[in-house]
C-alpha cells in the first residue's frame, strides 16, 4: 500500500480556540534535490513549504511554529477588526496548490504584523513568499519580497548585534543583496563573514567565499567597477 505524502494533525487557534485539522508532509517523503544559494530547498513531488502555515478555518488566524503563543487583548481587538470581520471562512486543511500556499503566507504575514511578531519571523514569511514567486517565474514580485525580507533581516542583525550565531544571517544578507543587484553591499557582507576571526562556521565561510566570487563575476559582466575591498580580496584569495 502506497503511503500518502500528507497526514493530518490537530491544531488549536490562539484567537478563537477552535480545534481543527491541517495537513503536513511526511518527513520520510520529503525529497529535496537542490538548494538555492539563499537556502530555498527544491523538492521533488509535494512541496513541504506549501504546508508550513496553519490557518484557522473559523476566524482566519494564520501562524507557523515560530509564532509566539497567545494574543494580548489589544491585539485581539485589532485582529478582529482587520481579519475576523472580513473572514468569509476557508478551510486550508487539505491539499494545497500554489495559490493556496501564497494565500496562507499572506494571511500569516498579516497575523504576524498585527501581533508585532519578531522581525526574524516576519523576514522568514517574506522570504518564503519570494520563493513562491520564484517558483512561478515572477521575477518582479520575487525581487519585491526579497527586498522586504532583506530589510527585516537587517533589523534582526541590528537588534541581535554581532555574534557567532549570525554567520548564516550575514551570509544571507550578502546573498539577497547580490540577487537584488546591490553588489557593493553583497561584497561587504560576504567579506565580513570571511574575515571575522570570531566566526567559526566553516560552511558559511565557504559559502561566502563562493558567492563573493560569483558577485565579482556579476560585477565584471555588468561592467561595474570593483570596490577596493574586492580588489584587495581578489589579490589575497587569488
Amino acid at each position: 500500500m502506497k503511503l500518502e505524502p500528507l497526514y493530518l494533525i490537530t491544531a488549536k487557534c490562539d484567537y478563537c480556540e477552535t480545534s481543527f485539522h491541517t495537513s503536513r508532509v511526511r518527513h520520510s517523503l520529503k525529497k529535496a534535490h537542490f538548494t538555492d544559494t539563499d537556502f530555498y530547498m527544491r523538492y521533488k513531488g509535494v512541496n513541504p513549504d506549501y504546508y508550513v502555515v496553519t490557518v484557522c478555518p473559523n476566524c482566519g488566524y494564520a501562524f507557523t511554529e515560530n509564532f509566539s503563543k497567545g494574543l494580548a487583548p489589544v491585539i485581539r481587538t485589532s485582529f478582529e477588526l482587520k481579519v475576523v470581520k472580513n473572514w468569509t471562512g476557508h478551510d486550508y486543511g487539505g491539499e494545497r496548490n500554489w495559490d493556496d500556499a501564497l494565500h496562507t503566507y499572506q494571511l500569516a504575514l498579516l497575523s504576524a504584523q498585527i501581533k508585532n511578531e519578531k522581525d526574524r519571523v516576519v523576514a522568514g514569511l517574506l522570504h518564503h513568499i519570494a520563493w513562491l514567486y520564484r517558483d512561478a517565474g515572477n521575477k518582479k514580485q520575487e525581487e519585491r519580497f526579497l527586498e522586504h525580507a532583506l530589510d527585516s533581516y537587517v533589523r534582526v542583525y541590528e537588534l541581535e548585534g554581532i555574534s557567532v550565531d549570525n554567520a548564516r544571517l550575514m551570509y544571507l544578507m550578502g546573498e539577497l543583496n547580490r540577487r537584488l543587484g546591490r553588489y557593493n553591499e553583497a561584497v561587504r557582507w560576504f567579506s565580513r563573514v570571511i574575515n571575522d576571526k570570531n566566526i567559526i562556521d566553516a560552511a558559511m565561510i565557504r559559502a561566502s567565499r563562493d558567492q563573493w566570487k560569483v558577485t565579482r563575476e556579476d560585477m565584471l559582466a555588468a561592467q561595474i567597477e570593483l570596490p577596493e575591498e574586492m580588489k584587495n580580496e581578489a589579490k589575497k584569495h587569488g
